[in-house]
């Protein structure tokens, strides 16, 4: 099983910020994906998924009509399946590092993204990434692997756990 290391915590805490702080810092060979929430007026209406090389793609959002629901949100599972699981195959296979932001409940509908994301997680590049915080049967079974680091960020550790970051990439 490769090396990961996967941030946990509730939304807001800066997840996806202390992983691209890492990813400048430690100038890295990073592939993958973060995703990113889409606001109008200051509302969240959804979020896409952005990868490092450039590609962006609304995963879901409030208009998207889908049997897959989180909340109010229509989750295109189509997206995660091409783009995400695309850009985590490529980062497999072209970089050291393997983002994966994040291994969520809108994500865990897809087969093919718990396919990659498990092949990740078992090549022997280094994974970093989200996971979240709710129980769930594959992210449970993640986090309770000895050989991947969970880290709880809150708003008071995330200066620690860049450093634990940055010296994990070394």
């Amino acid at each position: 099983m490769g090396q990961a290391y996967l941030l946990t915590g509730m939304p807001g805490t800066g997840k996806t910020s202390i992983i691209r702080q890492a990813i400048a810092q430690s100038k890295c060979n990073a592939g993958g994906f973060f995703t990113q929430e889409i606001r109008s007026v200051g509302i969240r209406e959804g979020f896409r998924i952005v990868t490092l090389d450039g590609k962006e793609e609304v995963l879901a959002h409030i208009t998207i009509e889908s049997p897959f629901r989180v909340g109010k949100y229509g989750v295109d599972v189509s997206v995660l399946d091409g783009t995400g699981v695309d850009a985590i195959y490529r980062a497999i296979e072209q970089n050291d590092l393997i983002i994966i932001d994040e291994i969520g409940k809108m994500e865990l509908f897809s087969t093919k993204f718990i396919k990659a994301v498990q092949d990740a997680l078992a090549s022997p590049k280094k994974v970093l990434g989200t996971i979240t915080l709710r129980p769930h049967p594959l992210a449970d079974s993640i986090r309770q692997n000895q050989s991947i680091r969970v880290a709880q960020l809150t708003r008071n550790n995330q200066k620690y756990v860049l450093a634990e970051i940055l010296n994990w990439l070394k």
